[in-house]
Formats: C-alpha cells, structure tokens, sequence
C-alpha cells in the first residue's frame, strides 16, 4: 500500500440526499414521484460532476430508497445514511410535504432544502414550512430556493440554485470531514504565540476533532532510534539534492555554520519531514520496520510544529518540513498537500484547514508583516502603486514555511495559480522548485540552522487571506479579506524586500476595498488584523468560509465579501435582516457549538 493510499484509506463522508413528496395517496403522491427523484438524481449528478474529495476522486452521494411522505420513510432513510457514512443532508422536493414528519433531526449534520419554484404544487410552501420547523427545534438550516419559476416537468437546476447547492455541498463536506479527526500539536507553545495555546474546548466543540500532542523530542527518538524509512531517505536526500538548491548564505561570515554542518542539517531536515508525516497519518512502512506502534500515526489533518525556540536554538528549524509539507508534491511525486502550522499556531492551522478542504489546493502560512502605503512606497523606491495596489499593499512573509505552490507557477487559462493536486503537471512542480532556492537560516534568529525557502509569489492571482481568532467570552471568530496578489518591478521588491529578511518567501498582497468598515482601507485591514498570521488561499473563497462558518456557528466579524453571495442558514434571518453581521453573531450565540 502507497503512503497516498493509506492516508485516506479510511475514506470519506457521502452527501445524502433525501426527496420528500406529499403523503397522501391515490393519486397525489403517485403523480409526484417521479419528478421527485429525478430531483434527487439531478443533484447527484450535478455533485458528482463538480465536486471532488482530498484525494481527487468525485464526492460520492446516497440518495434514499424512496421518496419520503412520512416518518417511517424519513426514519428509513436516517438508517440508510448512517450505514452509507453520510455526513451531508440535501432535502429536495417539488411539492408539498408533511414538514416535521419528514424533516431530517441528525443535529450535528449540515442540511439544506431546495423548494423547487414551480406553480403546479407549493414546494416553495413546504420549503417555507419545514424551515419554520427547523428553526423552532434548534436546528439551523439552509433554504434554497429559485428565483425564477419553472415548469413543472423541467429537469434543469437553474444556475442560482447550482451555486447555492454547490457551496453548501462543499461547505458540509468540510465539517463531516473534519469530524473524529485531529489536530497534532508538536511540541507546545511557541514565543508566546497566543494562537499555539492549542485551545482542547475549541476544537472538540466548534469541529468536532480531537486533540493531539507530542514532545518535540519524539524527533529525536527517532533520529536516534532510526525510526523511519531508511531507503525512502536516502531517495528523498538525493532528489533534494537535485532540485532544491542552497542559496546565498546572508549570515555574517564569523557566525556561518561549516559545509559540513550545512550537509548534516540538510541530512536532519529531510529526516524531519518524513517523521512529521509519519506522526500525521501514520506509514505501514514502519510496521513492516518493527514499529507497530508509530505506523499507527495520530490520524490529523492539520498539525502544527513549535520549533522556536527550545528546538532552533539547538537543532535545524522547521522551515524545509513545513514547507515540503504544506505543498503539493515531494520526492514521493505530485500528492495532496498536508497542513502544517508554522509555531504550532493551530488557529491559522484551522483557517488552513478550511481553505485546504474547500479548493483541494495548498495554502500560504505568512506573518501579515508589513502594511506598505503608496507615499512609502513613492518613498523609499520612488515607484508609484497602480492597479489593485493603488490603495497600498501588504508584506506577506514568514521565515521560509509557505508552500512552494506559493511561488505561481502554476497555470490555469495562461495565468499564475495554485491548482489541486490532481491538475498539477511535473513541468509546474518543476517550476514552482526551480522559481525557489533555499537560504541558509538566519543563525540569530536560529541558533541551529537549517533552511528557509525564498521565493517571489507571482502577481495578478485572486487570493483569500483569511485567520480564526479566539475571544474570551465570544469564542472563535474568524476574518476574511479577499483581494489579489501583486507584482512590483523586481528593484521596487528588493529595496522593499531586503528591509525585512531577504531569505523568506514573499507574498505581495492587496485587498479589495469597499469603502466601509475595515475595508474602508488597506491600513484599515492591516489594523483590524486579529493576530501575528494569516492563512492565503488561491481564488475568492470568502463566500465559501462565510457558509462554512456559519455551520460551525462561528461569526464573521471582518470580510469584503459582496452581500448577495453570502448564504447562511434561513435560521440567521430572524436575528435581524438590517445588519447581517449583529445577526451572524446573535445566532451564533443563540445555537452555540455544533458540537456542545
């Protein structure tokens, strides 16, 4: 078995899908059911079509036995979902129905109903009841519903209701596949990063994942006790070799380390890659190794790695296994990316999680370092913003851990982007490697060594930065600020570059502006910033975390996410329809954790 395989061997959550139709027989029923599964079916293949898993293969749905009239039928089907590990609801019909007698009362699965907006029968009435009803039991529920009126043998799915269905669907599936998994803290707090207090309450209430922990010190059993695979180590040492090559080394000449200690640490860094995978998922290689136990791994999709400071002031940093990590191939080949927070900060872990989940692409982890206005630029360089950045831009910098998909070299329609794995071409992985060298570490700041990336993101990409932030006597809350990616003339980067670390990764960031709250500038934004990082994802997913959010009952408390594409639960609307960021923050409250 490939470590691939065996890191989703346990699969992944179904969307079920679930028609109900008017109870009443001899005659209203029967003339119904076949316009309401087609419904269902048409769904399935709309989901099938569109939306994939982690591991490329289409999203899977389980469509009930029957149509659904009453509760015998709607008990039927809560039996068929939880054999077929659904973890997605869609309710569908064209007509009618018995709304509490056939609604679904899974509280912790995310459910929708599409009210098909038809003259012949009211299933914009039922739509409207069992919405009602969900809201009066306490479990939220998105309504769907068209805007334009349709025949009634008309199979289509118009276009606004496919965008609604899609992105509960993609939403949902983020929650289900969340759910039993974990987060793995290796080691503990970093420098007094609030985001590294790995919150156990948060996780277990908000997404339903455990917990994991590790001493960083288990790096070291290994290392000593070579508990990892020694041939894949010495193929991984020798495809570094060949294509990640060593940079300049910007350290002062007296406190250079040697080039055999640079050897040695290149030697630890891939050792540390493997071994944060292997702690991750677990690797049957180990077992046939003798190490039963570690081939078990922690089951986390998300982890996050301490290194400052007990580890770097005495061993290689972190950057190469976080960066390797957190990209979309590796001297296995072309594969999912893993998330990995740099200091063990697991609140932007999460806000890498989500994004992770809902494009299947690899995510930035950066400091949100430096806000650059257009007089500072004019400035020190003497070159005058334009375009996206006319408003002024944001350093996006960490010390080397952002992914190398970063870098843009990937194309979609002849432009720079991040792709899911699936998409990529060994030509784009070889040139994300090629735009990346790899900088001896900052030894002031390391005091161990080791390897940063340092890359230039490519501009013009659509990007989502976006960050959880924990309040005392809130709870999360979570921030989204979409914009796009800039290129500056290459002496404008460097005068700007070389005032921070010129051996970190850079991300050049501008976010659309809309004149009113935190976006009324870019200032604004770098101000209203919640924490030290930021989580960026490739394209405007902003809609999407804002729906997502809402299904964990987190509020949003800063995004620039136009008001017609934001899609809630129906429940939310009756906290107030003036001022939808009040209401998200009163329904979050009043449901509370999905989990609790």
């Amino acid at each position: 078995m490939t470590q691939e395989k065996h890191r989703f061997e346990s699969g992944f959550p179904k969307i079920g899908i679930r028609p109900t139709i008017d109870g009443r027989r001899k005659g209203v029923r029967e003339s119904l059911e076949e316009q309401t599964m087609n419904m269902a079916k048409s769904v399935a293949a709309l989901i099938g079509e569109h939306l994939r898993y982690p591991n490329g293969q289409p999203v899977e749905c389980v469509i009930a036995d029957s149509c659904i009239g009453g509760v015998a039928e709607a008990a039927a089907c809560t039996d068929k979902f939880a054999r077929e590990r659904v973890g997605v609801s869609i309710t569908v019909t064209p007509c009618w129905c018995y709304g509490t007698e056939t609604m679904d009362m899974d509280p912790s699965i995310p459910k929708a109903v599409w009210g098909f907006n038809g003259t012949e029968r009211p299933g914009a009435v039922y739509l409207a009841a069992v919405l009602s009803g969900y809201a009066q039991k306490g479990l939220p529920a998105f309504g769907i519903y068209g805007e334009e009126v349709q025949d009634s043998g008309d199979t289509s799915i118009p276009e606004d209701v496919k965008g609604k269905l899609l992105g509960f669907a993609k939403a949902g599936l983020v929650v289900a596949y969340m759910r039993g998994k974990a987060y793995l803290s290796m080691g503990s707090v970093s420098m007094g990063i609030a985001g590294s207090i790995v919150s156990d309450a948060f996780f277990q209430e908000y997404l339903g994942m455990r917990t994991e922990y590790v001493d960083m010190s288990e790096f070291v059993r290994r290392f000593e006790e070579e508990v990892y695979d020694g041939e894949e180590f010495a193929r991984a040492l020798a495809w570094v070799k060949e294509n990640c090559p060593e940079g300049a080394d910007n350290n002062p000449a007296q406190i250079q380390t040697s080039r055999e200690q640079k050897d040695k640490d290149w030697e630890t860094v891939v050792k540390m890659t493997m071994i944060a995978r292997d702690l991750m998922v677990g690797n049957p290689r180990l077992a046939e190794l003798g190490f039963g136990e570690e081939a078990m791994g922690h089951n986390a999709i998300v982890s996050g790695f301490q290194g400052q400071r007990q580890w770097t002031d005495h061993f290689p940093n972190g950057d190469f296994m976080e960066t390797l990590l957190n990209s979309s191939f590796d001297w296995n080949g072309i594969r999912a990316p893993y998330t990995v927070a740099t200091e063990n900060d697991s609140l932007n872990g999460v806000a890498m999680l989500f994004g992770n989940l809902l494009t299947n692409t690899a995510q930035i982890f950066a400091d949100v370092r430096t806000y650059w206005s257009p007089d500072s630029v004019e400035r020190v360089t003497g070159h005058k913003l334009e375009g996206h950045a006319a408003g002024g831009i944001l350093h996006l910098i960490n010390s080397g851990s952002a992914t190398l998909d970063g870098t843009g070299e990937q194309q979609l329609e002849g432009k720079p982007a991040l792709k899911p794995h699936w998409e990529i071409s060994e030509q784009e992985a070889a040139d994300c490697l090629k735009a990346t060298s790899w900088r001896p570490a900052s030894v002031e700041y390391f005091r161990g060594g080791g390897y940063s990336s340092d890359y230039l993101t490519r501009g013009g990409m659509p990007m989502t930065m976006s960050r959880i932030n924990l309040v005392k006597g809130i709870g999360p809350v979570l921030q989204i600020a979409e914009g796009y990616s800039i290129d500056l003339p290459e002496g404008v980067h460097d005068v700007l570059d070389k005032r921070t670390d010129p051996t970190w990764p850079t991300t050049w960031f501008a976010p659309i502006l809309t004149g009113s709250g935190a976006f009324r500038s870019v200032y604004e934004v770098m101000d209203q910033w919640g924490a030290n990082h930021g989580s960026i994802s490739y394209g405007h997913i902003g809609a999407d975390l804002i729906t997502l959010a809402s299904m964990l009952r987190i509020p949003v408390n800063m995004h620039n996410v136009a008001e017609e594409k934001l899609f809630r639960p129906r429940a939310w609307g009756l906290f107030g329809t003036s001022n939808a960021e009040s209401a998200d923050y009163r329904a979050c409250d009043n449901f509370g954790p999905l989990y609790k």
